[in-house]
């Protein structure tokens, strides 16, 4: 299978199941961002493995966010598989449902119960990790906003799941709480905003 096709050098691509639409199309940009915000996910997969390297009493909560880290990246390759086609339900491309949400908020709950209360804004920043966390989680951000314009543009096709989008909001959630469970586990104290 050859990598470039040639067929993109006019500025068009391919949906799945669907016509050619231009680069920059409302879908290109919702399935695009959820595939950027997979790659920033890789990028903390990999600073978490450092991590884990440097601080070994921290390896087994580092572990799992790692597996958990996974299991979402797979999750929002489907997703980004079900916002690639116009026709997803043809494909049976919708997999994510309310258990998947619904593990999040159990995740966001397991962690809350393993830190202090949060008393005021904090800062993108601590460890290396958790700014590669905070990235993830803006990224995250955006994804939901591009989805939902993605959703707006199409009422009148076949809707946007969503699940999709309440999947994206609760993830974006979790990845704050990770970025300060990070913190902790590394003793890396939040930065603390203070107003100018």
């Amino acid at each position: 299978m050859k990598i470039y096709t040639r067929t993109g050098d006019s500025g068009t691509t391919g949906l799945f199941g669907g016509p050619r639409v231009a680069k920059d199309d409302t879908r290109i940009e919702a399935y695009g961002t959820v595939d950027e915000l997979n790659a920033t996910l890789g990028q903390v997969r990999s600073a978490l493995k450092e991590s884990a390297g440097e601080a070994t009493a921290a390896n087994d909560g580092l572990s799992e966010l790692d597996a958990r880290i996974a299991q979402v990246q797979h999750e929002l390759f489907s997703i980004g598989a079900e916002l690639a086609s116009p026709h997803p339900d043809q494909f049976d491309l919708r997999v994510i449902g309310p258990v998947h949400i619904q593990r999040i908020e159990d995740w966001i709950d397991d962690a809350e119960q393993q830190l202090p209360p949060l008393k005021q804004f904090i800062l993108p920043g601590g460890s290396i990790l958790a700014s590669h966390v905070h990235l993830s989680r803006a990224v995250c951000r955006r994804a939901e906003r591009r989805v939902i314009s993605l959703a707006d543009a199409v009422q009148t096709e076949t809707p946007i799941s969503d699940t999709v989008i309440i999947y994206l909001n609760r993830l974006s959630d979790w990845l704050f709480v990770v970025s300060r469970l990070v913190n902790q586990i590394l003793n890396v104290p939040d930065q603390i905003w203070e107003k100018p």
